[in-house]
């Protein structure tokens, strides 16, 4: 019932549905560009559609009655930002005590414009020695999706370069809110 609900829901807002269920057991999925409130909701919604079992950080102070509930239900996991350093490895951690696992996140960190990604997606791949799945939501054309696999090779450089070149086309809701594909120095 819900996959239909997404499915009409994906429909309604225009957007054409991408990729396949991943074939890897465990990955680090980003979504970007990440500009507007809607990404949120158009991830999740694809979440569902997909019937991908995807967990994420949300702040802690969205997880108050009844918006927990759902965000919980839809793979929310409490974060308290204020604790530096944690999010790794309590990510890391979920990746090695399940045989299954996807966690996703905005490789910005923020709605805002940055002046580089935020290295935690990279950190929490590499401690964990899974894949990153490139997800993607194109405002321009309507399009959402997985659009590919980044096995991580630890050369910076080389990585983000190739995440760079696949979100070179894709544009945000918000185009001059799109931060740059690199890492802050």
């Amino acid at each position: 019932m819900l996959k239909r609900v997404a499915r009409l829901l994906l429909w309604v807002g225009g957007w054409t549905p991408v990729g396949e269920i991943p074939a890897v057991p465990k990955a680090v999925f980003i979504a970007a560009p990440h500009t507007s409130n809607w990404d949120g909701f158009w991830a999740l919604t694809y979440k569902v559609w997909m019937g991908i079992d995807i967990y994420f950080f949300a702040k802690h102070t969205l997880f108050w009655f009844p918006l927990g509930l759902l965000l919980r239900g839809l793979g929310g996991i409490p974060l308290d930002r204020s604790r530096a350093g944690s999010a790794v490895a309590i990510a890391v951690g979920m990746f090695e005590a399940n045989e299954r696992f996807y966690f996703g996140l905005a490789p910005e960190g923020t709605r805002a414009l940055r002046g580089a990604w935020k290295s935690g997606f990279y950190r929490i791949a590499t401690d964990a020695k899974v894949p990153i799945l490139l997800g993607f939501l194109d405002y321009r054309n309507k399009r959402i999706g997985i659009g590919g696999q980044l096995d991580v090779t630890g050369d910076t450089d080389v990585d983000l370069q190739k995440c760079a070149d696949f979100y070179a086309s894709i544009e945000g809701r918000w185009p001059e809110r799109t931060s740059p594909v690199r890492f802050a120095k």
